[in-house]
């Protein structure tokens, strides 16, 4: 009888011991776990390459959330994301977002700049001023293929003319 009360308490505790970690998988998942309340922004940008839902939004290099969407505007066909931020963070309208990359090939993300207003953007409200993703693969290309060469030679050609 002994033997099946502690096989029965050993075995709830390591049930609950699942529990938590899945709780944990979930919330971490989600990227909710660092918790407090949210609110939404967007920002438009003409090229969104590499970011996805789930990418994380930094300001000065501290996470401070994430992207929940991306989606095409119809009218001009740039890139709308839709982002979720702590709701201590009060950032001027004059702020800026940037897609940038950890590392050279690394993840995408959103760096928010703050500007010099003093009025805040409120939740719902689009960021104006953004810098889209830089495409490495047309820079190496026009490395690769004298793209950019070809731009410096006619620079100097001229001035070789130019010359009395």
């Amino acid at each position: 009888m002994k033997q099946g009360k502690l096989e029965l308490l050993v075995g709830g505790f390591v049930l609950l011991g699942l529990a938590a970690i899945l709780y944990l998988t979930v919330k971490l998942g989600a990227g909710s776990f660092i918790g407090g309340d949210h609110y939404t922004l967007e920002a438009r940008f003409d090229n969104a390459s590499g970011l996805n839902a789930g990418c994380s939004v930094h300001v000065a290099g501290v996470p401070v959330g994430r992207v929940e969407s991306i989606r095409v505007d119809p009218g001009d066909f740039s890139a709308i994301a839709t982002m979720t931020v702590l709701s201590g963070l009060h950032l001027p309208t004059d702020s800026m977002a940037s897609i940038k990359t950890s590392g050279l090939i690394g993840d995408k993300f959103i760096s928010l700049s703050p500007g010099a207003e003093t009025e805040c953007l409120k939740p719902g409200d689009r960021i104006t001023m953004t810098e889209s993703s830089v495409d490495i693969e047309s820079l190496i290309g026009k490395m690769a293929f004298g793209g950019v060469d070809k731009d410096k030679d006619s620079t100097k050609d001229s001035a070789k003319t130019s010359l009395p």
